[in-house]
């Protein structure tokens, strides 16, 4: 199966620059993967379509407000750091851009004061090995000076850092949000369960490889970045109950998705554990938990793209899309929501 196969045309004045309020009254497409049709609801009618006894799994990592600008100490230069990976303590992995200014040994201030840093290392990549200082706790002055690493493709201000988080985030340390998430407002969470369907959480901490393109013809020579993950104990013992009483596991997110599937893979079950995962699902995977999933429109040509096409059938999914735009949904990050089941 080739890269291309996965490209659809998208108008770019559907690609969503800014989240809509409330949360859930984005639109939501309904996808039948039996049978490939479709309609066309809001999000809080999402509730129509759970039954007693199903079970959502959600991703309840939080977004590291992981872009700050700083100021080189003997020039004045301003750099922008986004930091990609904690090292241990206060050391990270990070992007530095423009990087000659951030040279091994470079020290620099952020927020007049409320953060400094040294430059330990250039990798080879590029990357850079930085040493921060603070004379609180590192996240909390982060909280204060960093902004939201929003995607390349939404150009436009959030004013509402917390816009670009789910209502249920808690697990600091994703670089980019767990986004189909971001429809569910708490009132709608507890009218879900009020109607008797479970909600259990995952952990993934979402990295900037995520908006990596893939750059090969051939989609099975693709090579997935790694990603954290944890599932609690008291999530396996819900998804277990669920799938013994008939009830449906239904995933909120690509990335709650490969979590449980990569784990399932692993271990031939879902138990308590965490790791790191790479796994890259494309049309042809079976899969081992999921009975249902709820997510955002993707990229042309994206890994997310694949994934949802493994799940829901190719031609239904590309179909979905082709009416998606037809239909002037709102696309990627802060855009509209599909739900296949």
């Amino acid at each position: 199966m080739k890269t291309s196969d996965f490209y659809y045309d998208l108008p770019k004045e559907l690609i969503a620059q800014t989240p809509v309020t409330p949360r859930d009254s984005s639109r939501l497409l309904v996808l039948d993967r039996a049978d490939g049709s479709v309609e066309h609801r809001h999000f809080y009618d999402i509730i129509d379509y759970l039954r007693e006894g199903d079970l959502l799994v959600a991703n309840d990592s939080r977004v590291l407000p992981a872009r700050i600008y700083g100021v080189k100490d003997e020039t004045g230069a301003r750099v922008e750091f986004l930091l990609l990976k904690q090292i241990s303590g206060n050391r990270w992995e990070t992007l530095c851009k423009p990087g000659k200014k951030a040279r091994e040994g470079a020290r620099f201030t952020f927020g007049e004061g409320v953060l400094r840093a040294t430059v330990a290392e250039v990798r080879d990549d590029g990357n850079r090995v930085v040493d921060f200082d603070c004379d609180e706790n590192f996240f909390a002055a982060l909280d204060k000076i960093g902004q939201m690493p929003l995607p390349p493709y939404i150009t436009e201000e959030l004013k509402d850092k917390e816009r670009y988080q789910t209502v249920y985030s808690h697990e600091l340390g994703s670089a980019a949000a767990p986004t189909a998430g971001l429809h569910f407002t708490r009132e709608l969470m507890e009218r879900i369960r009020e109607k008797g369907v479970g909600i259990a959480y995952v952990t993934l901490h979402v990295g900037l490889g995520t908006f990596r393109p893939v750059k090969v013809d051939d989609v099975t020579k693709h090579k997935m970045h790694s990603e954290h993950y944890e599932i609690p104990a008291e999530t396996a013992r819900m998804i277990a109950e669920t799938k013994r009483n008939g009830g449906r596991v239904i995933a909120v997110g690509t990335t709650s998705c490969r979590t449980l599937e990569s784990v399932a893979t692993q271990y031939g079950e879902i138990r308590p554990c965490d790791g790191f995962t790479d796994i890259f699902i494309y049309p042809g995977y079976e899969f081992k938990v999921l009975d249902g999933l709820i997510t955002n429109f993707h990229l042309p040509e994206s890994t997310l793209i694949m994934l949802v096409s493994a799940f829901a059938g190719y031609d239904n999914v590309m179909n979905a899309y082709q009416i998606a735009v037809k239909e002037k949904y709102r696309f990627f990050s802060f855009g509209d929501c599909m739900a296949i089941l």
